[in-house]
């Protein structure tokens, strides 16, 4: 009987080459998200050869964003988070209130509906956090008083992020239905439900479960309801409230990470949102036309001068502002001059919802790529600069 090997054909062709790719990038010392997005676009519809199937990769990128999420709410950490609150908050806050300004007033310029100008805006203020986390450990500064600002920085800008997820589907209220503000208010309702069912009643009953789990003595048991309390909360949030499948499965991390079995949870599932968050890095690169390099040179110039000038010169400001030394200004610039996986989030849940134009998701993609691989130059001028 001829059999359907498409899922199977998707998965192994577009890990392989997000081996090679990554392979390869690290050992030009670039971050391999670069590696992941160019094996992505080598088995992509837009290039010869092989083309892997984009529905189902669109899906196994879905899976990807749940568990990359998950990873982004057990490893939140509200210690380091108050250690440089004074700055992180409003630096944060401001820098991404300004750099979506300047997203968004460039599409604008291009004649772009107003929702899909923020949306563009709001998906080049945030930076990658596990670019910024490998930049600084290589420069050994993980540690440092600029390191751990700009950590807490992101992690402002993650939060600001998951707000955001939940005001994109509200920016695509239909024409004659409910004002966009209206639908933004239920979304909100329902979001705030479901956090406090969280956090009352998910508290409760995750840490439980998962000590009940931990007591058979089985390691797979245990990964497991851990991998099914991520996917599961994240479906049922969906379902029930309509949320995005993001912002359920990051609650879920969050309250884990508030248990005992934190710890062993992050150990236990991190193959398995490793291998899913490459797949979802490669299905971004599959959507991507390189054409747009040729046909938009200026545009994409404008969004590289945003992300790579205008976000820089936001954080120099705001860090020299609050009387830090210039050397932890530039630091904390650098690492914020690029985007990444929030980047991508929201720009495939606006294309999704129509809320983007293709051509926006191609500038945001190449920005991505070209802001990253230039990311260790960013911090090379900082030390020089310094």
């Amino acid at each position: 009987m001829p059999q359907d090997t498409t899922l199977i054909s998707t998965i192994a062709v577009g890990l392989t080459y997000a081996l090679i790719g990554g392979f390869i990038a690290t050992k030009l010392r670039l971050s391999p998200i670069v590696g992941y997005l160019l094996a992505g676009i080598v088995v992509g519809p837009f290039t010869p050869g092989f083309a892997a199937d984009t529905h189902l990769a669109e899906q196994l990128a879905e899976i990807g964003v749940v568990l990359l999420m998950f990873g982004v709410g057990m490893h939140f950490s509200v210690r380091d988070l108050l250690a440089v609150k004074s700055i992180a908050l409003p630096g944060a806050v401001v820098q991404v209130a300004v750099a979506t300004g300047l997203g968004a007033g460039l599409a604008y310029l291009w004649g772009w509906p107003w929702t899909d100008a923020l949306v563009f805006g709001i998906a080049l203020s945030v930076a990658s956090t596990v670019v910024l986390l490998r930049a600084l450990e290589a420069q050994g500064k993980l540690q440092d008083l600029e390191g751990k600002i700009a950590v807490g920085w992101l992690v402002v800008e993650d939060l600001i992020m998951v707000l955001a997820m939940v005001l994109v589907p509200a920016l695509a209220a239909p024409a004659g239905g409910p004002s966009p503000l209206v639908d933004l208010g239920f979304t909100l309702g329902k979001v705030a439900i479901f956090v406090v069912l969280m956090l009352a009643v998910g508290s409760k009953v995750l840490p439980w479960l998962l000590d009940q789990v931990e007591r058979t003595g089985s390691r797979e048991l245990f990964t497991l309801s851990v991998v099914a309390a991520a996917l599961g909360i994240a479906f049922g949030a969906a379902k029930l409230f309509g949320i995005s499948y993001a912002l359920g499965a990051f609650l879920a991390g969050l309250v884990i990470n508030e248990s005992d079995h934190s710890h062993r949870a992050q150990q236990d599932s991190q193959p398995l949102q490793d291998a899913f968050a490459v797949l979802f890095f490669v299905a971004v690169g599959m959507l991507f036309d390189p054409a747009i390099l040729l046909a938009e040179p200026v545009k994409l110039l404008a969004v590289l001068a945003v992300v790579l000038l205008g976000k820089a010169a936001i954080a120099i400001a705001l860090v020299l502002a609050f009387r830090y030394p210039l050397a932890t200004a530039l630091t904390v610039a650098a690492g914020l001059a690029q985007i990444g996986e929030f980047s991508f989030v929201i720009a495939a849940l606006a294309l999704e919802l129509k809320l983007l134009p293709l051509e926006g998701h191609n500038l945001i993609i190449a920005a991505a790529l070209i802001s990253i691989t230039l990311n260790p130059l960013m911090f090379w001028a900082a030390r020089r600069l310094g």
